[in-house]
């Protein structure tokens, strides 16, 4: 008898232990995820700010989103506080602060003037924002982190909202700058979805020994950033996203060559 109450205690406790484990499991952790929520809170107000045609504030909040979702995915990992929550909030605020977002600052700054184009101009670059992170969500993880397949989403926002604040800041308006916007947002938009492989940094030993030179070219960045925020913002990312398609074709043209060599020397 006494053994049946005490195995009926145990079983007890057991199913209490279980509940207590749903109960934790369902919470989310704190710190990560408020970063995550300061990259949404600031693609949203990017848009809003473009409504209201602060297009400098708009770009600036863009970049602000890029800070902070550099940050929630490292203190995940450093705090060991990886969820698949996380990763699916993280997903989400980022369609809203690289997809919508800049779509919506080229749209309002000179988009708008083309008609239909226009709309369709930045609606492609939501597709192809939106494409790029389903592929990424559906990619095996523990595969060569060397290079991204297609430009990341938030390595092309930047290129966008940058070209509109430089254009905001020089008061560059017309029917040429829209057409030209248009077709760097269509540009970009098509590099986000291709095969074209970008380095990631993801290799680089932050911990490691440099020679003591390499400290100083990021303060030349950061002071050249501080000086013309828009020409050099728009200059460093325009340069990362072009260099993509032009090292894939270099390659495959010596691909080319190598090929021919091979065949001519048979």
């Amino acid at each position: 008898m006494h053994v049946l109450v005490l195995f009926k205690e145990v079983e007890k406790m057991d199913q209490e232990n279980k509940s207590l484990k749903t109960v934790q499991t369902r919470g989310i952790y704190l710190l990560p995820n408020l970063f995550t929520t300061a990259a949404l809170f600031a693609g949203f107000y990017a848009i809003v700010a473009a409504m209201k045609g602060y297009f400098d504030h708009a770009a600036i909040a863009v970049f602000t989103a890029m800070i902070a979702d550099a940050l929630d995915g490292r203190i995940a990992r450093m705090t060991n506080t990886q969820t698949a929550f996380g990763a699916q909030y993280d997903s989400l605020s980022d369609m809203v602060a690289f997809g919508i977002a800049p779509a919506l600052v080229a749209y309002s700054s000179s988009l708008i003037h083309l008609g239909k184009l226009g709309w369709l101009a930045a609606f492609l670059y939501v597709a192809g924002a939106a494409l790029r992170l389903a592929r990424f969500n559906t990619q095996p993880h523990d595969e060569d982190k060397t290079y991204f397949q297609g430009l990341p989403s938030t390595s092309a926002a930047p290129v966008i909202v940058s070209a509109v604040w430089l254009c905001y800041q020089y008061d560059l308006t017309g029917t040429l700058v829209a057409i030209l916007t248009a077709f760097l947002t269509i540009i970009i938009a098509g590099f986000m979805v291709s095969n074209i492989r970008y380095y990631s940094f993801k290799q680089i030993d932050w911990k490691g020994k440099v020679p003591f030179f390499v400290l100083f070219i990021p303060i030349l960045i950061i002071t050249a950033i501080s000086l013309e925020p828009p020409e050099m913002l728009f200059g460093v990312f325009f340069l990362y996203a072009f260099f993509g398609p032009v090292v894939t074709l270099w390659k495959l043209r010596k691909m080319k060559r190598q090929k021919n060599k091979k065949f001519r020397e048979e």
